[in-house]
């Protein structure tokens, strides 16, 4: 329930920021959220960063990353 709330925030449009998801309104790829999230940076590191973030846009980037890791295609590297 809280989770389909947090996914209304993820934005994704052909016409907007090349199709790539982001958060509404902003532009802000959630690449470029979770990226960050990864390299260490706090929510209130991004948030100082990305002043137009909310910590429920981080949320949501995580959201959606979990939502991708449950789809049934997997890319996996040729060894």
């Amino acid at each position: 329930m809280y989770q389909t709330h947090l996914l209304e925030r993820v934005h994704v449009d052909a016409k907007v920021n090349g199709g790539k998801p982001c958060i509404r309104d902003t532009r802000i790829d959630i690449a470029v959220i979770l990226d960050g999230l990864a390299e260490g940076l706090t929510a209130d590191q991004l948030i100082d960063h990305y002043p137009q973030l909310h910590v429920d846009d981080i949320r949501a980037a995580l959201a959606y990353a979990a939502e991708l890791s449950r789809e049934n295609i997997w890319k996996v590297a040729a060894a």
